[in-house]
């Protein structure tokens, strides 16, 4: 894959802008989401509940103040970190841990990395309480000296959940215009925790990104996603669903609820009907920053890292210099970050890193 011509030289400028879009967007999306992160409890109609008692519909920045003690206590206890006026500086979360890990994976053991060095970097680089259920599955099975494939399977319930897809982004930010190349990296991460749809997340969710340097629209950008993962398969088959709800004109809520009742018992932390949300959020954005992470999130199920996904993919359509100043500035170039060595790096120095893996003419 060394030496494989993506972007042209002459483009480097529009790409570094793009890559800091990806970052800032992952990290906006999160923080957007994360108050309202638990399915059950937060549901579609709840979150817009609280908006409206909020006045903060429709939604243009980050979540307000609960607007009553009963809001407060339902709500993730980093909400205080996470509201318009309290933020600063990203707070520290999984979905932004795994993409300072990915980034060091990719420093460490280059584009070649196996599985086993994924798993390893993880014992030595991330807390085991800092993991949850496929990944703390797959951490409890390496340190009991299993090796993958079989730490995705041993003792793991939670084998297609969204776990693997939260950890996609760098390899759609290193593999700008290759979603296949993306989805290849992405799969080699994901079966270490993974199987079937949730490996199928991961791969999508990397080309998806990756696609958007280079499509014209952020359909086609699914539509190209959508060719890296089996089309039989339960995720291809929801997203290219709720493609055609949007295409025929159907509204935003009532794409959601239709797609709810389609994947109804799989649980709101499974990959495809989270990947439904990320998809009509995505669509029904329409390249609009600030449009795509507030439907996400409003969207509900597993909010913060549907945000996140959908605010790479957005902030690489856009680039940073178009993501509006309120997602931005509350972040003040800073990332909290429990991957150890990485605690208060910047944003800024990590989207540098990123852009100095991507493979150039040349």
């Amino acid at each position: 894959m060394k030496g494989e011509p993506v972007i042209p030289a002459e483009d480097e400028p529009g790409l570094a802008d793009r890559v800091l879009g990806g970052w800032l967007g992952r990290i906006a999306g999160n923080m957007l989401g994360k108050p309202v992160e638990q399915g059950e409890v937060w549901t579609r109609e709840r979150i817009d509940r609280y908006l409206r008692l909020s006045r903060a519909l429709p939604l243009t920045d980050y979540l307000p103040e609960p607007p009553d003690e009963d809001t407060c206590l339902a709500l993730r206890p980093e909400w205080r970190e996470c509201v318009r006026g309290r933020i600063h500086g990203s707070c520290r979360d999984d979905d932004v841990d795994y993409a300072v890990l990915g980034l060091h994976l990719l420093e460490t053991h280059g584009f070649g990395f196996s599985t086993e060095q994924v798993g390893d970097l993880w014992l030595l680089r991330l807390p085991y309480l800092q993991t949850f259920t496929a990944e703390r599955a797959a951490y409890r099975n390496l340190a009991s000296g299993i090796k993958p494939p079989l730490t995705a399977t041993y003792d793991n319930p939670y084998q297609e959940w969204i776990g693997a897809l939260i950890r996609a982004d760098v390899y759609g930010w290193t593999s700008p215009g290759d979603p296949g190349r993306a989805a290849a990296l992405a799969r080699r991460d994901a079966v270490l925790s993974h199987t079937g749809n949730g490996v199928y997340g991961a791969m999508w969710a990397a080309a998806l990104i990756a696609s958007a340097f280079t499509a014209p629209t952020v359909r086609a950008a699914v539509e190209r996603a959508l060719l890296v993962v089996p089309a039989g398969s339960r995720l291809a088959r929801t997203v290219r669903r709720a493609a055609s709800l949007h295409e025929a004109g159907m509204r935003w809520e009532d794409t959601l609820s239709t797609l709810a009742q389609e994947t109804a018992g799989l649980g709101w932390i499974h990959t495809v009907p989270n990947a439904a949300v990320i998809t009509a959020g995505l669509l029904y954005g329409d390249g609009d920053f600030t449009r795509t992470i507030a439907l996400t999130v409003r969207g509900g199920l597993d909010t913060d890292s549907n945000g996140a996904t959908a605010g790479s993919v957005a902030g690489v359509l856009t680039g940073a210099r178009a993501i509006p100043a309120q997602w931005k500035d509350p972040l003040e170039d800073t990332v909290r970050s429990a991957v150890f060595g990485f605690d208060g790096v910047r944003v800024s120095d990590l989207a540098e890193r990123t852009l100095r893996l991507v493979t150039l003419p040349g």
